[in-house]
């Protein structure tokens, strides 16, 4: 279907947003040159019309034809899930779009999150900050150098890890250290120091 073209005064503009879904996650097509604040209106828009759709589904979601700051990103993650009900999981990388690699990443929320089994924290941990589960915990953001998380289940990290992650840190040795890119020197599972597996769309540490 084609995007609906509006007219403005001598210029025909394309729909500032359009939605693609699959099963796992949706892919927003966002206007390039609009003004942060007009395109935050026309998401909410965009998304309040189309709540009945989502209802409190959890998805994954990619950001495509707009570069956005971190600030800028995790106010449109919440307009769209104040909009819609939508419960966003995971923000993937644009490049990243295929949908096998939606459910990866889903499911691997998903897993983390179970109520008895998981938490969820949004944002990049910078300096020296120090984050510390009882259970496997999903990181929206980045773990820059000098911070450190600590789990005692697995740790799922969306973007790059650069800083000290422990994963099993009262002894399980099954727990894993999963990111979309790990450059961290520092990984461990219980005890035991690790070197991450690199390679195809995620990045993991675990004991073999």
């Amino acid at each position: 279907m084609k995007p609906t073209v509006i007219r403005k005064g001598r210029e025909y503009v394309r729909d500032a947003v359009r939605m693609k879904s699959n099963r796992y996650g949706i892919t927003i097509y966002l206007d390039g040159t609009m003004p942060y604040g007009e395109l935050l209106l026309a998401v909410r828009k965009k998304f309040e019309a189309s709540a009945h759709f989502f209802k409190d589904a959890d998805m994954a979601v990619e950001f495509n034809g707009r570069t956005f700051t971190e600030d800028e990103e995790l106010q449109m993650v919440e307009t769209i899930e104040e909009a819609s009900g939508v419960h966003i999981l995971c923000i993937i990388d644009k490049n990243d779009s295929a949908e096998k690699m939606y459910k990866r990443v889903l499911d691997e929320s998903r897993n983390a999150l179970h109520a008895e089994d998981g938490m969820f924290y949004r944002g990049t941990l910078r300096g020296r900050q120090i984050l510390e589960a009882e259970k496997s915990i999903v990181i929206i953001g980045d773990i820059e150098e000098g911070a450190t998380v600590v789990s005692k289940g697995n740790v799922v990290v969306t973007g790059t890890i650069h800083g000290t992650v422990i994963a099993g840190a009262d002894g399980n040795y099954e727990a894993v250290i999963a990111a979309r890119y790990i450059r961290a020197v520092r990984l461990r599972v219980g005890e035991i120091r690790l070197k991450p597996v690199i390679g195809g769309s995620y990045s993991w540490a675990r004991l073999l």
